[in-house]
């Protein structure tokens, strides 16, 4: 079978080959997550629960081999790869504890009071598939997961090409949790033949990754009349505001903007300052940029680690490099870090960006930001919202100031003195992007219960709704007039 070549993006080192599976392999992996799904919907919850909470277990047992896998693969900092330790077993957990609640039948109010028993069921979907991007290889292709597996689906993977060794790691740990054989399938191989045929075979279909490719798998799960969510891209602002406390708003947006090498859906790529603090928050901002400490490596000391790739680096320099030619000023960084190896770039702050600038409002996925002054917080949250996309958003504020300006804002989450965690890591609530930053939530309710088919269940006593056998239908029509009238009065 042909092998997909996987290398550590920080050193350019082999870490070893997976197997291009095709897309006939593709449909074996489906026909065995059929066969033993069934198995595991008549599973109870309870059992499902215990298979998580191993789960969790052995994630925090195994963080530190886990953790080297992913940062080798990723080339991302020791910090990140713990941040998605932390992800994947909190929602491990939450779900474990949640599910046998939200799946519960849930009685409802029925047609006739005292005559209509109406409850509401949540049977699992079937087959969930789940396309994963590179830049959270553990969170974005597990933790979707783990939802999906709780509410008594099977899961069919497929992770990036470039970042396939954590997801089938992860698929070794849930094993070791107990979770029955054919359950969570990795299959490595392209989006051509893996991931086209997971589109064609899956009863839902849950993608993170670019807007432009979310639209195409849309229109193709909408072909099948396949539930879908995505969470795609994002061009999220940071607003500082006049009451901010400038230091801690200019140490939080160091995380906010270039955790993860700025390769993050929910990072921060524009701040907003008022003016009356613009020259403090930009030069202490400044001044922690420049003493990040950016390397590969497992030391827990370094700040930012690489890029995924030199193509992807070449990317974000090109579109600095159009920025400064359109007439941005570079404040720091803005150039690749070759002495460090060839997929480094240095954290990146621009001011007097163009409207003309390809960065002023496309993604960039990298570590770089853009400076902004504004007169008034209502100039603030215009800009924010002068975009197409809808995903992310960071206050830097007093809390009632945050929270007036947090409530006009046009995006799925906003964090109040915090970049993205906060909400995040807030597994109760939901989490997801409005516009062209996607479709469908993680998290809270929904996270699971989107994996499920609604099902109503009313069960009818004494008489039919067209009333007792024997009554003419306008003496009928008379008594739920009257009925109707009443309950108006009574039943809010």
């Amino acid at each position: 079978m042909p092998t997909i070549h996987v290398t550590n993006p920080a050193t350019g080192e082999s870490l070893g080959e997976v197997p291009a599976h095709t897309a006939a392999d593709t449909r074996k992996a489906f026909a065995f997550a059929r066969r033993v799904q069934k198995t595991w919907a008549a599973t109870g919850v309870h059992e499902r629960k215990a298979v998580m909470l191993r789960y969790h277990d052995l994630l925090l047992d195994k963080q530190d081999e886990l953790m080297d896998v992913i940062q080798d693969e990723s080339g991302k900092n020791r910090a990140g790869a713990h941040e998605e330790i932390l992800e994947a077993a909190i929602t491990a957990r939450h779900y474990g504890y949640a599910a046998g609640k939200l799946l519960r039948p849930t009685r409802v109010r029925g047609a006739l009071p005292l005559l209509t028993e109406t409850y509401v069921e949540h049977p699992p979907i079937g087959v969930v598939g789940v396309i994963a991007p590179w830049n959270y290889p553990l969170t974005l292709a597990v933790s979707d997961a783990v939802a999906a597996l709780m509410a008594g689906n099977a899961v069919v993977l497929k992770p990036d090409a470039q970042t396939p060794l954590t997801a089938l790691k992860a698929a070794e740990i849930l094993a070791d949790a107990g979770l029955p054989e054919g359950l969570f399938q990795v299959v490595t191989g392209s989006g051509k033949q893996v991931g086209q045929e997971i589109v064609a075979q899956c009863d839902y279909l849950m993608f993170t990754g670019s807007t432009a490719t979310g639209r195409t798998l849309a229109a193709q799960a909408s072909e099948r009349l396949t539930g879908f969510s995505a969470e795609l891209g994002g061009k999220n602002a940071m607003i500082v505001a006049a009451d901010a406390n400038v230091a801690k708003a200019a140490a939080g947006a160091v995380t906010a903007c270039f955790s993860n090498s700025g390769q993050l859906c929910i990072s921060i790529e524009r701040i907003y300052v008022h003016d009356s603090v613009v020259k403090e928050f930009t030069e202490q901002f400044v001044a922690a940029t420049k003493a990040m400490k950016v390397g590969g490596g497992h030391d827990w000391t370094l700040d930012m680690g690489s890029l995924i790739s030199a193509e992807h680096r070449e990317g974000v320099h090109e579109m600095v490099r159009d920025a400064v030619n359109k007439g941005a000023t570079v404040l720091t960084g803005g150039k690749a870090l070759p002495e460090l190896g060839e997929a480094f770039y240095s954290p990146t702050v621009l001011v007097d960006v163009p409207v003309t600038a390809r960065l002023h409002r496309e993604e960039v996925f990298g570590p770089v930001v853009y400076i902004e002054a504004v007169s008034s917080h209502d100039e603030a949250v215009a800009r924010a919202n002068d975009t197409d996309y809808g995903l992310n958003a960071s206050v830097w504020a007093r809390p009632t100031t945050g929270k007036v300006i947090a409530a006009q804002l046009q995006v799925g989450t906003v964090n109040v003195n915090d970049g993205y965690a906060a909400a995040w890591s807030s597994m109760d609530a939901p989490m997801g992007g409005w516009k062209a930053s996607g479709v469908g939530r993680r998290h809270g309710e929904e996270g699971l219960l989107k994996y499920t088919e609604p099902r109503t269940v009313a069960v009818q006593r004494v008489m039919p709704l067209t009333g007792p056998p024997g009554l003419d239908r306008g003496t009928v029509a008379e008594v739920y007039r009257a009925a109707l009238k009443l309950g108006k009065r009574i039943l809010r």
